[in-house]
């Protein structure tokens, strides 16, 4: 699974770090999401719940 993020559209609502603390976090800063790393297989399906639960829709997934 791959995972981008689109942090221009980021509200820095925490949802994703909320669903998938080991891949998401938030910056000090302004709270924009980021990668901590990429999802591993046990992983994928609190990414996917991340992804649905963003509100800016900033999380995007291939796989």
């Amino acid at each position: 699974m791959d995972v981008e993020i689109d942090q221009d559209s980021c509200v820095a609502a925490g949802q994703c770090v909320l669903a998938a603390p080991d891949v998401f976090d938030q910056r000090d800063e302004d709270g924009v999401a980021v990668l901590i790393r990429k999802p591993l297989a046990g992983d994928y399906d609190a990414t996917r719940e991340a992804a649905l639960l963003c509100p800016a829709r900033a999380i995007l997934l291939s796989e």
